[in-house]
């Protein structure tokens, strides 16, 4: 319990440093010293361990010593010194499970500062120990904190395939809870995945069904999504865009992710037809005729949509593009590009 407190008025201190370094709160020195001055006394103490181990113990308790330094300075949210220390652990350290659990460290202050430089070198650092051995739990692991990463960078595709990959083997809970995590990978399995790997992968996995019923919304959502029932799809989609907006990984993406989701749902609608009334869409999706005529004109001119308005018919008109032709248009079209470069090449040459 004493431990516990001395830790959340050390991350107390933090806060208030960083509220009067940005002119918020005034400086208050009654109440900031003494929060100070327990953190130097707890620093103290964990220097003589160091000097005591590396003056009477072995190596292994050397490592111990200087890893309790670094976490000290995690919990206390002082991002460059924890940096510093682990450094210092590192050069102290063997094994390379041992280094991937002080990589893991780095990702976790990484993740708090959102510090995307920081995520990434630590991500690939991960994969060099990688390959000079390491066990399949620390690698699991390590999807989950690559899958994070994407979502967080809005590459939702491979966080999707990342987090399908670590349903079963999740043990990530440092991060966030399970339920979070099987909220993560369905809302990026929506936009990411085909019609039938949705329902193979997520709408029928045991792992997702287990938990989803206690995640609020989602489950109406998803089921309503595979059914094709947009009426209450769209009552789902609005409750859901709340926990979307309060989530610190998804929210910078709310708006991007919101079109996405309707981009998906609205190209299932019309996969089903050539043609179909304005009016019979809209009230499929229990809104009006102006909403959707609206909704739809817009994806339609950013070429998310194939499809066409009939104003005065009042009739959508599918026009889906032939993959073959389009293949065919993007092999002529990177041939013309790579003649040109070629003939410029060659006359650098003959110059």
């Amino acid at each position: 319990m004493r431990f516990l407190l001395s830790s959340r008025l050390m991350i107390w201190l933090r806060c208030i440093e960083t509220l009067v370094a940005d002119s918020v709160l005034e400086m208050d020195r009654s109440v900031l010293d003494p929060i100070r001055a327990k953190i130097d006394e707890e620093l103290k103490k964990l220097d003589e361990k160091i000097s005591d181990a590396e003056e009477n113990l072995g190596e292994s308790e050397v490592r111990e010593a200087h890893l309790a330094k670094s976490l000290f300075f995690i919990r206390i949210s002082d991002k460059e010194k924890a940096l510093e220390q682990l450094k210092v652990t590192e050069s102290k350290t063997v094994a390379v499970g041992q280094k991937m659990d002080l990589v893991f460290y780095t990702l976790q202050l990484g993740f708090l500062y959102m510090d995307f430089d920081l995520i990434s070198k630590g991500i690939d650092k991960a994969k060099n120990l990688f390959e000079e051995g390491g066990d399949w739990e620390r690698k699991n692991r390590l999807k989950v904190y690559e899958g994070l990463y994407c979502m967080s960078t809005r590459n939702f595709k491979k966080a999707a395939s990342l987090f399908l990959d670590s349903i079963s083997t999740f043990t990530t809970y440092e991060l966030f809870p399970y339920d979070t995590f099987i909220f993560y990978t369905v809302l990026t399995s929506i936009i990411s995945l085909d019609r039938v790997s949705l329902k193979q992968k997520v709408v029928d996995a045991p792992e997702i069904l287990a938990v989803i019923g206690k995640i609020p919304y989602i489950s109406e959502f998803l089921n309503s999504l595979h059914d094709c029932q947009y009426k209450s799809l769209f009552k789902a989609f609005a409750g859901l865009t709340e926990q979307i907006k309060l989530d610190r990984y998804l929210h910078p993406h709310f708006r991007y992710y919101m079109r996405e989701v309707r981009t998906v749902v609205y190209s299932q609608f019309l996969e089903s037809y050539k043609s179909v009334t304005i009016e019979a869409m809209a009230k499929a999706f229990g809104v009006t005729v102006d909403f959707i005529d609206l909704e739809l004109s817009r994806f339609i001119a950013a070429g998310k949509l194939h499809c066409k308005i009939d104003k005065v018919a009042g009739v959508l008109e599918t026009n889906r593009p032939d993959a073959k032709n389009a293949l065919y248009q993007a092999t002529i079209k990177q041939g013309d590009f790579l003649l040109n470069r070629i003939q410029k090449l060659s006359r650098v040459i003959d110059l």
